[in-house]
């Protein structure tokens, strides 16, 4: 458990107190995460609700391993794709959705512990792992149709430089971009909000602790 602890912190470094990621703490994060994935394997490892959103934090950089190998090959072996900038918005979208996919199961930790730390006999049947399953499910689902969203936005841009396009795909390109720039910002201000839950979440526990 300490070391998964190391882990949160490592986490909450790169997505909730770094403005943004760079090499060094993707590098740290990659390895975190596999380090992870390893020791989740392990039946010294109970199954418990936070396990259980930890390896879906850990699982979400996959996406960074995906981005970063297909920025290798294509850097490596000059490997000429149909459409540079599709797969350049589709990468960014992959590593946007990695960030959003770990900045809210974050969240979702610190509020647990906030529940253990004052409300551990009331909040027993919340946190469960049929829970933390569901609740992973549930981010998931939500931040793949965002970067859906964001992929189709980026394709009708991209098309409607290159090419005529009908009514119908301009009244779909409108729509699409207008949804896109309503997500972002929604997630600008729910990432802003979330940071300060954060903080509130821990700055309760530390003391709590302090005073006990």
């Amino acid at each position: 458990m300490k070391d998964l602890r190391r882990y949160l912190v490592l986490k909450y470094i790169q997505y909730l107190v770094l403005s943004s990621s760079n090499a060094v703490s993707t590098f740290l994060g990659l390895l975190g995460s596999l380090y992870t994935i390893i020791l989740l394997q392990s039946a010294k490892v109970s199954s418990k609700s936070t396990t259980v959103l930890i390896s879906s934090i850990a699982k979400a950089d996959i996406l960074v391993s995906v981005c970063l190998v297909s920025d290798m090959i294509i850097w490596t072996f000059d490997v000429r794709i149909l459409s540079t900038a599709f797969t350049s918005a589709l990468l960014q979208n992959l590593l946007t959705a990695n960030a959003h996919i770990s900045c809210l199961l974050l969240s979702c930790i610190a509020f647990e512990a906030y529940l253990i730390t004052f409300f551990p006999m009331e909040s027993r049947h919340i946190r469960t792992v049929k829970n933390a399953k569901l609740t992973s499910r549930i981010v998931w689902i939500l931040i793949t149709a965002e970067c859906v969203i964001f992929q189709m936005e980026d394709f009708l841009k991209a098309n409607s430089v290159s090419a005529h396009i009908s009514s119908n795909c301009t009244l779909l390109f409108d729509f699409s971009g207008r949804l896109a720039a309503l997500l972002r910002s929604l997630s600008y201000f729910l990432g802003i909000f979330l940071r300060i839950v954060n903080v509130y979440f821990y700055y309760k526990i530390f003391f709590s602790m302090s005073n006990r």
